[in-house]
């Protein structure tokens, strides 16, 4: 027995050794991180499987630790089950430190807010078969706070930047952003990962991608030689996203072994929702009074509306997100919501067939006159600043007289009443749809046309997104 004690510590000596001969030479190098990792299994195995050791009570990460600290975060993080691999190095360890010590109060209450959020995370991940590890990735976007908005614009949980989101199937008009939509966004995000491991076969480099943009990536891949890894082109990329990656591995770390370090989950009320989808426009006030709660706290579980105004209409219900209530409290709730209206309750819970719509997309030229602006021009049309940089290309805000300008905009009311048949139908995309069995239920329906009416840039699709049909 005491001869495998004194081998097991030898080991560790001599591991400790030579990572720190290799640390001299280059100490954040990847070669560094995963070296020694034929002597590391067999301590990991001795610490999990030999009962010898365990009957004589010797601890061995104790002993491995005081030989060498490191050891045990390498250990820690190779734990977690994942399909990809966690890295170990210097550039992880640091963040480590920081998450254990000056953000220590902050994870603790990210721990917190993740039994609300990570539920809704790993069910958009899972939609699109994306590692559930990155269910920690707003963590470093955004601190888990839904209405976070960047330097540069990106919004939201998982700080999507406008045309992304729109790329993305994320509303973004005068009345909601969905980018601050927890639900919406995550599928969002899930489907970029997806696209971006498709495109790079490795997920770390998708999650550089997903801060850096694909072509950052893909120009640091022609310096980085044959297959290579984050950690091959790290130096290529934006400093920003050098420090993005080893952030995202230690926030794995901190999230399984947050209580290792005394990172204690500071947790706010924990509310159980529901889900509604509302068929027309109705303010937050008078559902939060028939709800008998604080508008603030509806406005808190529906980040994604600008105006406190749900603005749902037949064709395109919206979904509200409320506090859970026992089933015969729904018609009490209904009857509050509709008190003030000679018709049935406008609530449904699920939309799972198509409904049609009368409102055929146009396209009017306007021509700048003297005295406007994009703000002045957003305005007369209902529309967004950015949809018209968007719909003309436009690099900067500044206008000239006479310049003619897109802009795309449903029919009013009044052209709606002299179409005479639908032209659209509205779809809600399910788990394991596909665009090519979507348009075996539509006659005449194409997978063109879909993109097209959708703006869609690729075939992916996002569970719960609502896609419009042209069928004539």
């Amino acid at each position: 027995m005491k001869y495998i004690i004194f081998w097991v510590i030898g080991l560790c000596v001599f591991a400790n050794a030579n990572l720190s001969a290799q640390t001299n030479v280059k100490s954040d190098s990847l070669k560094t991180a995963t070296s020694n990792q034929k002597d590391f299994k067999i301590i990991r195995k001795l610490i999990s499987t030999d009962t010898a050791f365990i009957a004589v009570g010797i601890n061995l990460q104790a002993e491995i630790l005081k030989f060498n600290p490191s050891l045990i975060y390498r250990y820690r993080l190779d734990s977690i089950s994942t399909i990809f691999h966690l890295d170990y190095n210097s550039y992880v360890q640091s963040y480590i430190d920081v998450f254990t010590t000056k953000r220590k109060t902050e994870m603790g209450k990210m721990l917190g807010l993740g039994k609300y959020y990570f539920p809704i995370f790993e069910k958009a991940l899972a939609a699109y078969k994306v590692p559930e590890e990155f269910k920690y990735l707003p963590i470093i976007e955004s601190s888990m706070n839904p209405m976070a908005v960047s330097r540069v614009g990106a919004t939201g949980l998982w700080q999507f930047m406008y045309t992304t989101g729109k790329v993305y199937g994320l509303t973004i008009d005068n009345f909601v952003d969905e980018r601050r939509d927890p639900i919406a966004a995550s599928y969002a995000a899930a489907a970029y990962l997806k696209d971006a491991y498709q495109e790079f076969g490795d997920w770390l480099l998708a999650l550089a991608s997903y801060n850096c943009g694909s072509g950052n990536v893909r120009r640091a891949i022609l310096k980085g030689g044959l297959n290579p890894t984050f950690w091959d082109i790290q130096e290529y990329l934006p400093a920003e996203t050098r420090r993005y990656v080893p952030a995202f591995i230690a926030a794995n770390y901190i999230m399984n072994y947050h209580r290792k370090h005394d990172v204690k989950i500071i947790e706010e009320a924990n509310i159980q929702t529901d889900s509604v989808y509302v068929n027309k426009y109705v303010s937050f006030q008078k559902i939060a009074q028939s709800l008998n709660m604080d508008v603030e706290d509806l406005v808190a579980l529906n980040p994604s509306y600008k105006k406190s105004i749900i603005n749902g209409s037949a064709t395109t219900p919206k979904r509200l997100v409320i506090p859970k209530m026992a089933a015969n409290k729904f018609s009490n709730f209904f009857e509050a919501l509709n008190a003030d209206e000679n018709q049935k309750p406008e609530i449904i819970a699920v939309i799972d067939n198509p409904q049609p719509v009368v409102s055929k997309p146009r396209l009017t030229i306007h021509e700048v006159r003297k005295g406007e602006n994009l703000n002045f021009i957003a305005s007369l049309y209902l529309v967004e600043v950015q949809d018209l940089k968007v719909w003309n290309d436009l690099k900067t805000v500044g206008l000239t007289i006479g310049q003619k300008l897109i802009v795309k905009k449903a029919t009013t009311k009044e052209t709606q009443k002299n179409v005479a048949e639908p032209t659209y139908f509205t779809y809600k995309v399910k788990s394991g749809d596909t665009l090519s069995e979507i348009v075996k239920k539509f006659k005449h329906a194409t997978i063109e046309s879909i993109k097209e009416i959708n703006e869609l840039k690729s075939s992916l699709l996002t569970v719960g997104s609502i896609l419009k049909i042209y069928t004539l």
